[in-house]
């Protein structure tokens, strides 16, 4: 009975950290040509506090950002790391929910 307690607790403490949602931003900017910006950009926003996932949009120069949950990414951060990448924000806000990537 020990085992089947301990199984349930466990179960209900997986479920709870699968549902508790990240927090989501999409980005868009300015100048990129090639993949290669893309990647640049995408290491130097991986680097910052909390991002969990970066989902690419090549076509319309987009970025989907995920965050852990309770983490914030501030616009003065993100346009640093555009700006070391050496690329513009022409866009940055929180969405929702996850858009199509």
């Amino acid at each position: 009975m020990r085992n089947f307690v301990c199984a349930v607790a466990l179960l209900l403490l997986w479920s709870n950290a699968a549902f508790a949602g990240d927090t989501h931003y999409q980005l868009e900017v300015d100048g990129m040509v090639c993949p290669f910006c893309f990647y640049g950009i995408e290491k130097k926003l991986g680097k910052l506090d909390g991002v969990t996932d970066i989902e690419t949009d090549f076509k319309n120069g987009r970025f989907s950002i995920d965050v852990t949950e309770g983490v914030t990414l501030s616009v003065a951060a993100v346009q640093k790391a555009v700006t070391d990448a050496g690329f513009t924000v022409r866009t940055f806000k929180e969405v929702e929910e996850e858009t199509d990537k």
